[in-house]
């Protein structure tokens, strides 16, 4: 009650957008998740002796979540 007050936001505002950034946060972890095991298997794949797509491909996601978070969280209603 007293953080509703403080922020001056309604409280189905503030559920909502703790909803949303969960779910971000979601996507984000299990998309890595997917990002190195594939990186593992494509390294194993390739018999390669430092781990290449172990670094590049969650290097990729990363920078694509970065900038869709950013578009997602910077639009205006």
């Amino acid at each position: 009650m007293i953080d509703n007050w403080l922020n001056k936001q309604p409280l189905k505002e503030q559920k909502n957008n703790i909803l949303k950034y969960a779910g971000l946060g979601a996507q984000f972890m299990i998309g890595l998740s997917i990002f190195l095991f594939c990186g593992l298997k494509i390294d194993k794949w390739l018999r390669i002796q430092s781990p290449m797509a172990v670094w590049i491909l969650p290097l990729l996601f990363i920078t694509s979540a970065i900038i869709k978070i950013i578009i997602e969280t910077g639009k205006k209603k």
